[in-house]
């Protein structure tokens, strides 16, 4: 038996990255990993509760969903846990009033936050809006601050798209640390609340989930730090030099999704 299915009757839940585990994204709304979409379906009808849990910060969330629905995911909005309405929250329950350096297909999430003169950064994946006139807007704007705050959207390094990888909102995010010489508060993996509202949802407790991810510090580590067994599929980012991350190990490792679907199945009946 696969170590990261002990005990059996225990797993009562799954926690799913989305890029990279169930697709990759691309030109054309991206593609499906092979085996993902029957994977997900499979989950849910061995009566396991799943979550998704994104750092997927280039489109609403809704519209993140009908993108993936139209590729044949079993999927709903309530069902995802993404960083943009997470920080709004935040935004809100804090007075801030954030300029935003983030993808313009993001920007809808943010339209009943008041953005009138800004006392924070949010920074998100923003891909081709990551210019130096837009990064130095968001560097003039915190250093004119007296206590400069910093909000970004995830921290990955990077993901894997179909013509490759893309550098993700960390590199910019550790750019603007650098220059103001302040630390960023994280909304998102790998923040221990942000798997932690999903568990909350869920109604479990950590060691009844499995999270299945394709970043082995943000996915796993993540997970791993607030009490859950993660596994890490083959897919996406992931890389041989993973298996020998000097300070992350995962429970397992497996081909792809549907891999670990099977044995987790397997195991379960």
């Amino acid at each position: 038996m696969a170590e990261w299915c002990k005990p059996v009757g225990r797993v009562k839940g799954v926690l799913l990255d989305i890029c990279g585990v169930l697709y990759e994204s691309g030109d054309g709304g991206g593609v499906p990993i092979v085996g993902s979409v029957e994977a997900v379906k499979r989950l849910k009808e061995a009566s396991l509760q799943v979550r998704f849990c994104t750092n997927e910060t280039q489109a609403t969330r809704e519209k993140f969903i009908k993108k993936l629905q139209n590729l044949g995911f079993d999927i709903t909005v309530d069902e995802v846990f993404s960083p943009a309405p997470a920080v709004c929250q935040v935004l809100k329950e804090r007075g801030l009033r954030p300029h935003l350096l983030v993808h313009d297909g993001l920007q809808p999430e943010f339209d009943q936050i008041d953005q009138s003169n800004p006392n924070c950064v949010v920074v998100g994946d923003a891909a081709e809006y990551f210019t130096y006139k837009n990064m130095n807007e968001a560097f003039q704007i915190l250093m004119g601050l007296e206590k400069p705050i910093l909000i970004s959207l995830g921290r990955g390094r990077y993901y894997k798209e179909t013509d490759g990888m893309k550098l993700d909102v960390g590199a910019y995010m550790k750019a603007l640390e650098y220059a103001c010489d302040i630390e960023a508060e994280v909304v998102g993996k790998p923040a221990e609340m942000f798997f932690l509202s999903a568990l909350s949802d869920m109604g479990l407790e950590p060691d009844q989930v499995i999270m299945i991810g394709d970043d082995i510090v943000y996915d796993v580590g993540g997970a791993q730090q607030c009490g859950m067994k993660a596994v890490q599929v083959r897919t996406g980012k992931y890389r041989p030099c993973d298996e020998q991350h000097p300070t992350v190990k995962a429970d397992g490792y497996v081909n792809n999704l549907a891999q670990a679907v099977t044995i987790l199945l397997d195991h379960l009946h």
